[in-house]
């Protein structure tokens, strides 16, 4: 592959954002896929996304903008999908064109509903597309914090480490440290796991929890999370590595977690239907929740947080009753 590829992002949320901006740190020209082209036409004549990360400026000059997913799909050489997992086989669907031989990259930190799989498992089963040509790109990283050019630390993840590297390269800049790793199915569920326990995390604020319960809470997610995954795909990794524990934490004490703000929403009484208008953005982890659930009823691994957190949102439990009988289960 060329040390120059092609890149092209698919999606017009803030991820998508963050990662077209971090792009444009290294290459000539990105392609953006955007279903919405009014937004498409906004950004050409503004310099920045209408609704998201409206902070992050960009030279149009450089941005392949196209609201045809299957153009932006012959143009490059790496598909990178930052589309809401809730979304993403609806977009998918869209694609006419043949796309088998292409490297796709997932930003997406969910499981795709209609499936129940991971995205790179979804692509994998659905299209064909060998493990070797998958990646993921996970945290601890907010696209808010990119936009500030704070600096941020991303995990680059593939069995091709070839292709993880070249994919952390264009990713890098002064404010973007990357690092790679081969343990592609863990790193994704990880980070579709996070955004359940930060809803728990939300929950307890919600409730009136303070710092306290949040460590052990916090404390207890990443063991069970390390329990789920080794049930889903065992091989040798270290829980306490950044794109698995730092992405837990800055997901369930940030202020910019969404799904922690969804969360706290539920435990300070919205329903999760008027939680879920409130935002302006989705909360990646009420569907994981379900997904995650169902999961484990096959694999069996002790998983109260996940339990607690499905029983509230999809089986009407009062939530200050469910935290209750969750303390007597953490240590």
């Amino acid at each position: 592959m060329s040390k120059n590829p092609k890149i092209a992002v698919f999606g017009g949320g803030s991820w998508a954002t963050a990662i077209v901006k971090m792009l444009c740190e290294n290459l000539e020209q990105v392609g953006w896929y955007m279903r919405n082209q009014s937004s498409i036409d906004y950004i050409k004549e503004n310099d920045h996304n209408p609704n998201y990360l409206s902070s992050a400026e960009f030279d149009v000059e450089q941005l392949y903008l196209s609201s045809d997913i299957n153009e932006l799909v012959n143009y490059a050489d790496i598909l990178i999908f930052a589309i809401p997992s809730a979304f993403v086989k609806a977009e998918l669907d869209k694609i006419t064109v043949d796309f088998s031989s292409k490297i796709i990259f997932s930003a997406i930190k969910g499981i795709v509903p209609e499936t129940g799989l991971i995205v790179g498992e979804h692509f994998h089963e659905k299209y064909n597309i060998p493990f070797e040509n998958i990646g993921v790109i996970t945290g601890p990283c907010h696209a808010e914090e990119v936009a500030m050019e704070r600096l941020s630390y991303l995990t680059i993840a593939c069995t091709d480490t070839k292709k993880a590297k070249l994919v952390s390269k264009c990713l890098s800049s002064k404010y973007i440290k990357t690092k790679t790793s081969d343990d592609i199915i863990g790193a994704e569920y990880a980070a579709m796991l996070k955004n359940i326990y930060a809803i728990a995390a939300g929950i307890a604020h919600g409730l009136g929890y303070g710092d306290n319960f949040q460590s052990v809470l916090m404390s207890n997610s990443i063991r069970e999370m390390k329990r789920f995954i080794k049930k889903v795909h065992k091989m040798k990794r270290n829980i306490n590595n950044s794109a698995y524990l730092g992405d837990l934490l800055v997901t369930g004490y940030s202020v910019f977690s969404r799904n922690r703000m969804f969360g706290n929403m539920i435990g300070k009484g919205y329903t999760v239907k008027s939680a879920q208008m409130e935002m302006s953005m989705i909360a990646e982890g009420y569907y994981a929740s379900k997904s995650a659930y169902l999961l484990n009823e096959k694999n069996k691994a002790v998983t109260p947080i996940i339990d607690a957190v499905y029983a509230i949102l999809y089986q009407n439990k009062n939530p200050k009753n469910i935290l209750k009988k969750l303390t007597e289960h953490l240590d």
